[in-house]
């Protein structure tokens, strides 16, 4: 399913915020993409970086974005998985980490219901996508350190990351924040005596720097155009308050009744019954209790949070605009998969024989084999949509490039929209962005509205 989807990304080309990051860089390089974003679009300075890294390969930049975050997603969830059965002591098969992670990373990237804007859009995919990984990222090192150094290396791991995600993410950042906060909090029963100390301080550092990062942020000029822009000051209105609630109730329903996330709670299965120290065992009964329970409120408070930040921008559109979930998703995926393993564990403890055991895992596997089933599918349905763009995408290209070269300053335009990608002449043509960075990417005076490809 990864390589199929990789695969795909050949057919990826520029639309909406692509538009205008391409010429920048094109012309302007990774100082001009920094400034843009730190003075006048949002002041992520992280997120202007990433943006260069991979727009200054231009189009192709587009294409291989999707491979690459891809494997990188898996690997460092692969290792966050391993990192974190270790320090708990579990022992589990060699290939156990991968099969989690698999699943993880798939319902991360193709369970959503915009894909393409998760997955293949790189410049949501960094925003949204990206980061939440990230943040799990940080904390290998803190799970793994064994020694004086590796506590160094780790904190250090923590300060950097912290600082990077306010200066990347917004939401990401209180979804970190509050997992980080709330750990504090539970850190006196869930948190080995040994380590405990080094864990509230690597939680305090963890928090300090995320704050340090949203206020660089929130400072640049940037951010001050943006929220002047947006009425970002209304977010705490009773109105938008009680709206953000409705939002997220609704984010919330929908999530909740998309059944492939139930391919979380099968991994967990699977890695609960193949866990050689049962995560089920009575003695820790009480722990695993208050840490889902500290989860899942966490889950709900940070993603409403997320909700009440993103409201003023995108209206009513939070509920439509599936990549904003994306920041407080994985914790989601995380909190099942924990679920299932504990379910697991108690199953494997409680039945001494092998049989209900080895019938449990078998439907597990068929439950994990028919969740990919339904995600390939629906990969299969958005490749043709794809493609389809592509073509048309290619050959207005090449014509436009010619007239731009031929001496042409005005260019018709048709609209090529996929899966919800913002195109100039929406809502009638009354709605122009991107026309105007479209002009620039082909370096004329301005486009208008074409109703044929040429």
């Amino acid at each position: 399913m990864f390589v199929f989807a990789a695969w795909n990304a050949r057919w990826v080309r520029p639309g909406g915020d692509d538009w205008c990051f391409l010429p920048v860089v094109r012309d302007g390089g990774l100082s001009a993409m920094v400034g843009k974003f730190y003075f006048h679009d949002n002041g992520r300075l992280v997120n202007a970086v990433l943006v260069w890294a991979y727009a200054r390969f231009g189009d192709a930049g587009q294409q291989w974005f999707a491979p690459v975050s891809g494997v990188l997603i898996l690997v460092l969830l692969r290792s966050f998985i391993a990192a974190v059965l270790s320090a708990a002591r579990l022992g589990v098969p060699r290939g156990v980490p991968l099969l989690v992670a698999s699943m993880m990373a798939a319902l991360v990237l193709f369970g959503s219901p915009n894909t393409y804007k998760t997955f293949y859009w790189p410049a949501a995919a960094v925003s949204h996508t990206l980061p939440p990984v990230f943040a799990c990222a940080a904390a290998i090192p803190l799970l793994r350190a064994t020694s004086r150094r590796g506590e160094h290396l780790a904190l250090l791991t923590v300060v950097l990351t912290g600082a990077s995600l306010g200066l990347l993410s917004e939401e990401t950042s209180v979804v970190a924040a509050a997992v980080l906060a709330c750990a504090l909090l539970i850190s006196s029963r869930i948190f080995p005596e040994a380590h405990r100390r080094f864990l509230r301080a690597s939680c305090a550092a963890g928090i300090v720097s995320i704050v340090i990062g949203i206020l660089i942020l929130y400072t640049s000029p940037g951010s001050l155009h943006r929220r002047e822009e947006k009425h970002a000051a209304t977010m705490l209105n009773p109105d938008s308050l009680l709206a953000s609630l409705y939002g997220f109730r609704e984010i919330a329903t929908t999530v909740l009744t998309t059944w492939q996330y139930l391919g979380a709670i099968v991994a967990g299965i699977i890695l609960g019954l193949l866990t050689s120290d049962p995560l089920g065992r009575r003695a820790a009964g009480k722990k695993h209790g208050l840490v889902a329970a500290a989860g899942l409120g966490t889950l709900l408070v940070s993603g409403y949070a997320c909700t009440v930040i993103t409201y003023p921008v995108f209206g009513e559109g939070v509920v439509s605009s599936t990549r904003l979930w994306n920041d407080y998703l994985l914790l989601y995926i995380l909190l099942l998969v924990y679920a299932g393993a504990l379910a697991g564990g108690a199953l494997r403890s409680r039945v001494r024989r092998t049989g209900p055991v080895v019938v449990a895992g078998a439907v597990g596997a068929a439950g994990y084999a028919l969740v990919c089933v339904a995600l390939a599918a629906s990969l299969a349905g958005l490749e043709s949509n794809m493609i389809t763009r592509a073509h048309d995408w290619d050959r207005q290209n090449r014509w436009m490039h010619r007239q731009a070269v031929a001496g042409a300053q005005v260019l018709p335009y048709r609209r090529l929209p996929l899966s919800k990608m913002t195109e100039p002449f929406r809502h009638g043509g009354r709605a122009k962005w991107p026309a105007s960075c479209i002009a620039n990417y082909y370096q004329v005076r301005h486009i208008t509205q074409a109703t044929k490809l040429p």
